[in-house]
């Protein structure tokens, strides 16, 4: 078991002034292992909040490469990474920001061959991929392992966030039952305003830091859906 050092109980003043955090739930963090699927528009500032909270374990898995059009909205990227490999990038910038995490990169697609093996060694799993395929996966196997699975998705200004397989909660297909094909949309009109999946992926960081130390309420059972244009957020019960 890891141990906050010196520099922890500099570093994380904040998160110990909070009496539903203080010691006891900084130590849970940095024992904590979470497992992002997709380092992309969500994954980035995920990963970047859950480095800065302390998370000691992070596993990212993605298989692309950063492009132009990804840097409107994926932070962790910059125009002189174009070409390069993002759970690389990744994986360094979030290791400078909080030295004491334990990175693991998979430079892979998740897949049937893979998934399990993968979801075995972490707690909690994080979705932040593109594609229903993908996330029927992560859906299936995450319930299949009983392990938290924290959701999110964006489309043009909306976003929606909500966990499954928390505490024998609801779990993924209790919400989507059936699978759209992927490419129900045509490519002109998949937007993307680049401050949502930031907003988003910092709603997704916040679910993950309640799942871990138990503060707060979890969005189990609920699905939260915010847009942005009209400054809107439901709170659907399900």
């Amino acid at each position: 078991m890891k141990e906050l050092n010196n520099e922890d109980r500099t570093r994380f003043t904040r998160h110990f002034s909070l009496s539903e955090i203080g010691l006891t739930g900084q130590l849970k963090l940095k024992n904590a292992r979470v497992l992002v699927i997709g380092a992309g528009g969500l994954g980035s500032p995920l990963l970047v909040y859950l480095a800065a909270a302390g998370i000691g374990n992070i596993g990212i898995v993605d298989d692309d490469v950063v492009s132009t059009s990804n840097l409107q909205r994926q932070i962790l990227y910059t125009s002189a990474e174009v070409g390069q490999k993002k759970v690389e990038i990744a994986a360094q910038k979030i290791k400078t920001l909080y030295p004491e995490i334990e990175v693991q990169p998979f430079d892979t697609k998740l897949d049937e061959s893979n998934a399990e093996k993968l979801f075995q060694q972490y707690d909690v799993i994080a979705d932040c991929t593109d594609n229903y395929k993908t996330r029927q996966l992560i859906g299936l196997k995450s319930a299949a392992l009983n392990k938290p699975l924290a959701f999110a998705s964006v489309l043009n200004y909306e976003g929606q966030i909500s966990v499954f397989n928390y505490q024998n909660g609801p779990v993924y297909t209790n919400l989507f039952p059936t699978t759209p094909k992927d490419g129900i949309y045509k490519e002109d009109d998949i937007g993307l305003l680049g401050v949502l999946p930031g907003i988003t992926g910092t709603l997704q960081a916040n679910e993950i830091i309640k799942i871990i130390t138990g503060y707060g309420e979890v969005i189990s059972g609920k699905l939260l859906v915010f847009n942005i244009r009209d400054n809107r957020f439901n709170l659907f019960r399900f």
